[in-house]
């Protein structure tokens, strides 16, 4: 699953892949954004930590959890 997260005043979004599913990642942005002074945390494929303060959150965009076909995907 690819998460997108823009942070305030940084041009550039941070892109995470994780196996984490949609649910759990708004799961984890839900009780980030209920804390007081939350972070919201992911830890992606290569078991590396991306941890963001939430007051410096933009946005998070969770990519779609299907996969793509690779190559002529069409039928006859």
């Amino acid at each position: 699953m690819e998460v997108k997260i823009a942070v305030r005043s940084v041009h550039r979004e941070l892109v995470v892949e994780t196996d984490m599913s949609a649910e759990q990642i708004e799961e984890e942005l839900r009780q980030a954004l209920a804390a007081d002074k939350g972070v919201f945390s992911l830890t992606d494929t290569n078991g590396r930590r991306v941890v963001v303060p939430v007051s410096a959150l933009g946005f998070v965009e969770v990519g779609e959890d299907e996969q793509r076909t690779i190559g002529f995907g069409g039928t006859l």
